[in-house]
């Protein structure tokens, strides 16, 4: 079996979808975006594209090394998630191939079923705690909400205790055990960071997310000496060698690595494995479209420390598509009772849509993330 294309599908809302095909007529399916630059990422894949033309697709392990180490300039957002786009595909077509899920590759399946959580809120968040009961009849049993607007490094208290009030009026409404992740989104400084981990933990969260941008390991060292919640980080983390830092200095509870952009499915199941080591827990990040969700879900089947899975249904993103508009199995993602099941079918388990993907992709799209500025005019953190 040799490959013999690539081509790339940019659709609504913000989603960049390949398929890589081979001379069996087997294709596979992968989501390489870094979201606000379809285009850069696009232009990543087709670069590495040449080297795959002919190539087994079966030596996904081989094509990793090549593609990652193979440059002389490797990592970051935008090489990486291109990998890892290509990475998934061979994976749906190792798995097609053979007939079985990818976690059936990996080691075999540790779970049946894995918790998800579903997204209240949007940017600005209001109206949480409406939407955190809505969530709960819908059967979910963990949310995730943004903490707060943009901070300046010294803000307002007024703003920390609009945040503290969202939280607690969303865990008065989903009473003591709803799941909540506060995303601070990095887009709180130090000092303000500090100050709103202390004011939240009255509330429980589940956890709380990015607390400060990557690369501020100080940091996140003090922020952590003021809380006793979880910290979870890792959605702008590349490869196990960024993921090896944060561990190593031992102030995350939970590491969020995404499969469209950490370097693919196998290189996350790595991480995983170094977490499991730290005894830290995994819950991938995954804010995007059904291919990544479905390798994702692929890695926490078979992932023993993996504990919540992210995902995009309604998330304030998809508003020209959704989740499952590029599916023919619709119900393939049914939740239940705030869990999946784990999927069952060869490779990544889903179906694509080729025609509806096609079609869409006449039209693309042009996401940009909002610029965000504080009241003196300067940029803040989004």
């Amino acid at each position: 079996m040799k490959i013999i294309s690539l081509e790339l599908f940019k659709v609504p809302p913000r989603w960049l979808f390949l398929k890589v095909s081979t001379d069996e007529g087997i294709a596979g399916w992968g989501e390489p975006i870094v979201e606000g630059r379809a285009e850069t990422v696009r232009a990543a894949v087709e670069e590495m594209s040449g080297y795959l033309m002919g190539k087994d697709p079966f030596r996904i392990e081989d094509h990793f090394q090549v593609l990652y180490r193979g440059g002389f300039y490797r990592g970051g957002p935008v090489l990486t998630s291109a990998l890892s786009g290509i990475e998934q595909a061979l994976w749906d077509i190792k798995g097609r191939a053979l007939g079985v899920p990818v976690y059936e590759l990996l080691g075999g399946a540790v779970r049946e079923k894995v918790r998800v959580y579903n997204w209240i809120g949007g940017d600005r968040p209001a109206d949480v705690a409406e939407s955190a009961k809505a969530q709960k009849v819908a059967g979910f049993t963990a949310v995730k909400m943004n903490a707060t607007e943009e901070l300046d490094y010294i803000d307002s208290p007024t703003k920390i205790d609009a945040a503290v009030a969202r939280l607690a009026a969303v865990r008065e409404a989903g009473g003591p055990d709803l799941g909540v992740g506060i995303d601070f989104h990095g887009r709180v400084h130090k000092s303000m960071a500090k100050t709103l981990a202390r004011e939240l933990e009255p509330y429980r969260p589940m956890f709380i997310e990015e607390p400060v941008l990557p690369g501020n390991d100080e940091a996140l060292r003090e922020v952590a000496r003021h809380t006793t919640t979880p910290i979870a980080l890792g959605e702008r983390l590349y490869t196990r060698w960024d993921f090896k830092r944060v561990l190593v200095d031992g102030y995350v509870d939970i590491v969020q690595p995404d499969l469209s952009h950490a370097g693919g499915i196998l290189e996350t199941r790595k991480i995983a494995a170094m977490a499991e080591a730290f005894d830290v827990a995994v819950a991938p990040h995954c804010p995007l479209g059904p291919i990544a969700l479905a390798a994702s879900l692929q890695l926490d089947a078979c992932t023993p420390n993996a504990i919540i899975q992210e995902q995009s249904l309604g998330i304030h993103y998809n508003q020209e598509s959704d989740l499952l508009d590029y599916l023919v199995d619709k119900d393939v993602f049914a939740y239940q009772d705030g869990y999946v099941a784990i999927l069952e079918g060869p490779g990544l388990g889903i179906e694509i849509d080729e025609e509806k993907v096609r079609e869409a992709a006449r039209t693309g799209h042009d996401w940009r993330n909002p610029v965000w500025r504080n009241t003196d005019g300067a940029v803040a953190e989004w």
